[in-house]
């Protein structure tokens, strides 16, 4: 009669498993690439802009208005989404990857398809990758790809991407502005590239190997039908399914679709949102149709703010501004480099049309998804990340989340944010914007503090008048440097070396570099 009565227990234990996993939430994450934080009506009353689709997510469940990305670039920003860890730990200190890059995420870090796949989530990227590949040569060289000359092997496959950190499937491309010019689907080439490509404006895109029939307007329709082809055959499943979405626009190419161009009145980057807004209204009708958007989190974020790309002067003379009242634009340390919309709707669990007005990471949806789904984050894992269910499930919730927030840009300049207290480790903007890290901010003081709840526009730097300040948040900074992790747990190691340099320090403090 035993094993009986252990056939009956194992059963039952199973029965629950199969339960609890029909009751879990699909998790569909949108990223936008390159919209600014005032490109989306939700955010801007007084935006040209029509974004239908995006501004009923805010209305049917939260929108963050202090919302933060780790970086105000794409590759380290998309890093720290996936990971739950600021993107500055990794071996990239600054910049982005380049065309060929190799793998940003190590093979041993957890990413969010990792915990939710080990929390019986099928789970699938669609879109832009742009956080590297080992790309097979035929001569074990690093990769050329030059008219006449290249040593890439495209019919080999192509290790380290998604479906090595966790996708059950990948559909999408390194990036649109890079080679090879071929969609890849899991881990293999979509096609033989098998000619060099070259690109004049507005194409903005750089030469290399590509399909003789390659069309970049194309992509992101491509990618929109291939998601709504995903998500129709993943809710047939028992399993509850995880779906990462970062889209290739607005981000250049601006290459509007035939459909789009012309639709807004204001230019092609408008039109580009457009044609965005529409991709998202995909996703919130098949998830309709498919009868799974009541127990469906869906959040709808941008990786950055909004590229020089766009024409800000063309957009600010018909009354448009991408980054709202904020400074800056991506590549910045100010606010518009990385505060960007943010919105999430779960209407089982999560009141609609609510404004949640304190600081949040991207990094934050780690530790978000894995409270909800029941994984214990361990020492190692999403070092950076807080749990935001309190806020979420709470409308009354009073309380804070995070006591601060650390950004990165381009140049490798750190900022970090307590209460209003805003510290910038750089004389300038540490990126595209005036006055740029060069001979524009000679004679400027080394570092930058506003106070946001006055100064929102980061106009007047009182460094000088609160040294006390300056000193407190740079040893605060300093200490998550040398801990290797903000959040409580035990300390983790960085990958590369640290401090790097463009922590500053003032006259009087140690200096560490």
């Amino acid at each position: 009669m035993k094993p009986f009565f252990n056939y009956l227990f194992i059963l039952a234990i199973c029965l629950k498993t199969a339960a609890t996993a029909a009751q879990a939430p699909n998790i569909v994450f949108i990223l936008a690439d390159d919209l600014g934080y005032g490109d989306i009506r939700a955010n801007n009353e007084n935006g040209k802009i029509n974004t239908p689709n995006i501004d009923r997510i805010a209305r049917a469940g939260i929108r963050f208005t202090d919302a933060h990305t780790s970086s105000s670039v794409c590759t380290p920003s998309r890093y720290g989404i996936l990971t739950g860890r600021y993107n500055w730990r990794s071996s990239l200190k600054q910049g982005v990857l380049g065309t060929y890059g190799r793998p940003l995420i190590t093979d041993n870090r957890s990413t969010l398809a990792t915990m939710l796949k080990k929390q019986g989530y099928q789970t699938a990227c669609i879109g832009k990758w742009h956080l590297g590949f080992n790309w097979k040569t035929t001569d074990g060289k690093p990769p050329v790809d030059a008219p006449g000359k290249n040593n890439l092997d495209y019919t080999a496959r192509i290790s380290g991407g998604p479906v090595d950190l966790g996708f059950d499937y990948y559909f999408g491309v390194d990036a649109p502005n890079y080679p090879p010019y071929a969609f890849i689907e899991n881990d293999r080439l979509v096609g033989h590239p098998d000619r060099f490509l070259t690109f004049e404006k507005p194409l903005d895109s750089r030469p290399g190997a590509g399909l003789s029939n390659w069309n970049q307007e194309e992509i992101m329709p491509r990618l929109q039908q291939k998601t709504e082809e995903y998500i129709l055959q993943a809710s047939k499943n028992r399993q509850p399914f995880f779906l990462y979405l970062p889209l290739t626009g607005p981000h250049t190419p601006v290459l509007p679709s035939a459909a789009f161009k012309g639709k807004s009145g204001l230019n092609i980057y408008a039109d580009f949102v457009m044609q965005a807004d529409a991709y998202v209204g995909t996703v919130l009708r098949s998830l309709q149709k498919a009868g799974i958007a009541d127990n469906t989190i869906l959040v709808f974020a941008s990786d950055n703010g909004c590229s020089p790309g766009a024409n800000f002067e063309e957009l600010e003379a018909k009354g448009h501004f991408p980054s709202y009242i904020l400074r800056g634009a991506k590549a910045d340390i100010y606010e518009g480099g990385h505060r960007v919309p943010c919105l999430i709707q779960w209407p089982r669990r999560i009141k609609g049309d609510r404004e949640v007005k304190q600081p949040i990471s991207l990094v934050d949806f780690f530790a978000s998804f894995a409270h909800i789904t029941g994984y214990p984050i361990k020492d190692h894992e999403a070092e950076d990340s807080y749990n935001l269910y309190p806020l979420l499930a709470n409308p009354g919730f009073s309380g804070s989340i995070r006591s601060d927030v650390v950004m990165h840009s381009i140049d490798g300049s750190f900022s970090i944010r307590k209460n209003n207290w805003k510290l910038e480790l750089c004389p300038g903007s540490g990126g595209w914007s005036a006055p740029r890290s060069n001979a524009n901010t000679e004679g400027l003081p080394p570092v930058q503090l506003y106070n946001l709840s006055n100064d929102i526009e980061e106009k007047n730097n009182v460094q000088a008048q609160h040294p006390r300040v300056v000193k407190k948040l740079t040893d605060l900074l300093i200490g998550y440097i040398e801990k290797g992790r903000s959040t409580p747990g035990k300390p983790q190691k960085n990958n590369g070396t640290f401090i790097p340099k463009r922590v500053f320090f003032l006259p009087g403090m140690e200096k560490s570099e």
